[in-house]
């Protein structure tokens, strides 16, 4: 009986570390080694794409939510293939009219593989540093009344 205490605790324990993001206008809930098909992405096969519109991160720990996205957050995923969709059928009919149309639709996908899921201080980037850099401004000088 413990054994099976132990293992339902092991499954529990692999869910520890998640995050959901935002992607081609949908949200996704992201979990380490796991493959997700999203909308086709601009990258080739064994590209590596970093996500950084994450909405909430847990781990072991805690739980943080952004405002809108949480910061220093990431996301890395490798391009594992491309594909598409199965067909959707759209049959669009007016009555007494005898119109009639018939169409298909293939989405196209792309499968990615998720590498890491990170929260942290990362290296400062170059707008960063624009944003914290405070310009001098002359004081306004008052209207001599002569």
């Amino acid at each position: 009986m413990t054994n099976s205490k132990n293992s339902s605790n092991n499954s529990s324990e692999s869910n520890e570390l998640y995050a959901i993001a935002e992607t081609s206008g949908q949200q996704f809930w992201f979990e380490v080694d796991r493959y997700y098909d999203i909308d086709r992405l601009n990258a080739k096969e064994k590209d590596k794409i970093t996500l950084e519109k994450v909405l909430l991160l847990k781990d072991k720990d805690s739980i943080s939510v952004g405002k809108p996205y949480v910061k220093d957050a990431k996301i890395e995923l490798e391009v594992v293939s491309h594909k598409r969709d199965k067909k959707i059928l759209v049959y669009k009919m007016r009555p007494k009219k005898k119109t009639r149309r018939k169409m298909g639709h293939r989405q196209e996908l792309t499968r990615v593989m998720v590498k890491s899921i990170t929260i942290g201080n990362s290296a400062p980037k170059s707008s960063s540093k624009k944003e914290t850099v405070k310009k001098e401004t002359k004081p306004k000088s008052e209207k001599s009344t002569n």
